[in-house]
């Protein structure tokens, strides 16, 4: 959705090694020498960047809800008065971020809780407004359904869309970049066109 097109900063670069390498490793089992190293830094280096790994996890997680829910209220504001169209818009902007952030995904899941209680509530309270854009989207194409049932329907097309870092690697059992978005994008329309079915 970025439309810059100039080398990420020094800081997106720690950002980006540090969610690769808490993803794989764990946020404990990661030290700040290594993601220096990852970005051909000294570790010492990073604290010109961050107050330490703590900052660096909750910039990560609260940044990514920031950026969903504003690419979401984009997307609401670009989109026609077609309820078809948004929805498409939706889910098209959150398969992007499945498979272009799958660290994030992983990191979320398992390192929410590492947060501390501001940081975490406001990612909380992002998602959730997040979600809202999702069941508003669903309830104008699907009236008759109701509003906790197509809540129930955009979690579940969340937990169909954030299951890709369970896929593996392109080229070793998953097909490439693009045969997945397709995929994607067809079982999510599926799944909330089966609300009426």
């Amino acid at each position: 959705m970025s439309t810059r097109t100039d080398a990420p900063t020094r800081r997106e670069q720690i950002l980006k090694e540090a969610a690769r390498l808490f993803a794989e490793r764990g946020f404990h089992g990661v030290g700040v020498d290594e993601i220096g190293a990852a970005v051909g830094i000294s570790g010492p280096g990073l604290y010109r960047h961050f107050p330490g790994k703590d900052a660096m996890l909750a910039e990560l997680l609260v940044g990514i809800s920031e950026r969903l829910l504003s690419g979401g209220r984009l997307r609401v504001e670009e989109s026609p008065a077609d309820p078809e169209v948004l929805l498409a818009a939706l889910i098209d902007g959150h398969i992007d971020f499945a498979l272009d952030d799958r660290p994030l995904i992983t990191l979320h899941d398992r390192e929410l809780d590492r947060l501390r209680d501001t940081d975490r509530k406001l990612v909380r309270q992002l998602q959730r407004q997040y979600v809202e854009l999702w069941v508003t989207a669903v309830r104008e194409l699907h009236p008759e359904v109701a509003e906790s049932e197509a809540r129930a329907a955009v979690h579940a097309v969340f937990g169909l869309l954030n299951s890709t870092p369970h896929l593996g690697s392109y080229g070793s059992g998953l097909p490439g970049r693009a045969a997945t978005e397709t995929l994607l994008r067809r079982l999510a329309h599926g799944a909330f066109a089966s609300l009426t079915a």
